[in-house]
This record gives structure tokens, C-alpha cells and sequence, in this order.
């Protein structure tokens, strides 16, 4: 692996400084998105997985960044596509109307329970089935505000967030405002057929970024994005 911006003398990237969380104080947190797409933009392939698209040097960091991070948050479409199981960080689930099993190995065998953030109007049932296999928090009425979600992941100790998406979980994520980086990987294959894009929203965003260093192994660019704030 090569580090290609900002310049560096020739010589193995160190990928734990390269990924470092920043220092955090008090109840701050730091939100970190990582997504991968194939050279054509294809989020995911055929099979509906994002590890179709993956390449080797795209799962070494991907395992890293959940090593460093405290808690990985991703969106229910996201975690019944990807079939996600056990991990050795917490998984917080973000879901409006609970269409999760509650038998499924995310809940049955994780080593650390599971957390739900969902609203205030979703079935009173799933809710119950649910609060019997992991922490349910409500965080909204008829959608989840992401600032409340990610404060109550903040009182749990959890500052160091990993968003594993889906699109329209980062969508709300960058349009509150809440998105700090983005760590974006571009494997080199194509595809074709049709697939999401990194972020989905109604409207349009605005939302400037700066390019905090590229990577290059085998063909696959990793880059790190950081938000300009104001």
C-alpha cells in the first residue's frame, strides 16, 4: 500500500495513524462513514452486498476502522442485506418500523447487546419482541432525528461512530450536519446493471469536503474525507 496524497517518502503506510480518531473531550463525538463502490459506482452487486464490490486492501481497512471505532451504526436495510452478525464493537441499528427478526445472530449472539434506535410510532409489538433481545431507544416520533440517535449512543460512551450506511441513513447524516468524514473506497471493477448511490436524499445537498489523504493498493484508491465546517 502507497500513500499518494499528501506526499510522503517512500516507504509502508501506517494505517492506524492514517485512521486515527481525532482527540475527542467531554461528550463530543465523531461520526466516520466508510462506503465502497466499484470504478463504475455500484455500491453493490448483483447479490444486493456491498463485499461483491470489496477488494482485499478494502476489507483490511474496513476491519480496521471498526477495530478503532467504539460503535458501528448502520441502517436496517442495510444490516438484512449485508446479513450482519456478532462483532466485536456494538452494532446500533437505526429502523423507523422495526423489520427486524428478533432471532436473527445480531441479537441471539452478540457479545455486546445490540442497539435499536427507532420512533416513537413504530409497532408496539416488534418493540416488545425486540426489547427482549436488545436495547430499544426511541429517538423521534415518526422518524429517528440522527442528533438525538447519535446523543444517546454519546451517553452510552459510544463517541467514536462508524456508519456503515445505507445511503439514506448517510443522507440524513450530511444533511443535519452530522457527518464528519467519509472514508471512500473505489475498487477496480465494473459492475453495470443498477444500484444505489453512496448517499440518497429528497433534496439536494449542500455539503463541501476536503480530501484528507488518497491510498492505493492493487488498483483500489481509499481515500479519507473531511467536512469543512464554518
Amino acid at each position: 500500500m502507497q500513500q499518494l496524497y499528501p506526499p510522503q517518502a517512500p516507504g509502508p503506510v501506517d494505517l492506524e495513524a492514517a485512521y486515527a480518531y481525532p482527540a475527542l473531550s467531554g461528550t463530543a463525538s465523531w461520526v466516520r462513514a466508510n462506503m465502497v463502490t466499484s470504478l463504475d459506482g455500484a455500491t453493490q452487486g448483483p447479490n444486493g452486498r456491498s463485499a461483491t464490490v470489496s477488494s482485499p486492501p478494502d476489507r483490511v481497512v474496513l476491519s480496521l476502522l471498526r477495530r478503532l471505532s467504539d460503535v458501528v451504526l448502520a441502517g436496517a436495510g442495510t444490516v438484512r442485506a449485508e446479513k450482519y452478525g456478532p462483532a466485536a464493537r456494538p452494532i446500533a441499528v437505526v429502523s423507523a418500523r422495526l423489520d427486524l427478526d428478533p432471532a436473527a445472530a445480531l441479537f441471539t449472539e452478540a457479545t455486546h447487546r445490540t442497539i435499536i434506535l427507532t420512533v416513537d410510532a413504530a409497532p408496539a409489538e416488534r418493540r416488545t419482541a425486540l426489547a427482549e433481545v436488545a436495547d430499544v431507544v426511541v429517538a423521534g416520533d415518526t422518524s429517528v432525528d440522527v442528533h438525538t440517535a447519535l446523543r444517546e449512543l454519546t451517553d452510552r460512551g459510544l463517541t467514536r461512530v462508524l456508519c456503515e450506511g445505507g445511503p439514506y441513513l448517510l443522507g440524513h447524516l450530511v444533511a443535519a450536519g452530522c457527518l464528519d468524514e467519509l472514508c471512500y473506497t473505489m475498487t477496480p471493477a465494473m459492475v453495470g446493471g443498477r444500484s444505489a448511490r453512496l448517499v440518497e436524499t429528497p433534496q439536494a445537498l449542500e455539503s463541501d469536503w476536503t480530501l484528507g489523504h488518497l491510498l492505493e493498493d492493487g488498483g483500489t484508491l481509499l481515500s479519507r474525507w473531511l467536512a469543512r465546517r464554518d
